[in-house]
């Protein structure tokens, strides 16, 4: 029961990040890889993006990368 809490717990976090890092003014395919990157790593996934991420993504998702 408790296990079943915290992955509900999870999963509700989890699309609640989606849904912020989905409306960001970005690239659409860098939000997908986003969002995938963070369902993929999971509860670590949301640490990072809650404790670090958050205020700086919009930021790194606009930034063009050159080779």
């Amino acid at each position: 029961m408790i296990g079943w809490i915290i992955w509900l717990i999870g999963m509700v976090l989890t699309l609640q990040a989606a849904y912020e890092i989905w409306m960001l003014k970005a690239p659409v395919i860098k939000k997908i890889m986003a969002i995938g990157v963070m369902f993929l790593t999971s509860w670590i996934g949301l640490l990072f993006y809650y404790l670090f991420a958050r205020n700086r993504m919009e930021s790194w998702l606009n930034k063009t990368i050159t080779f």
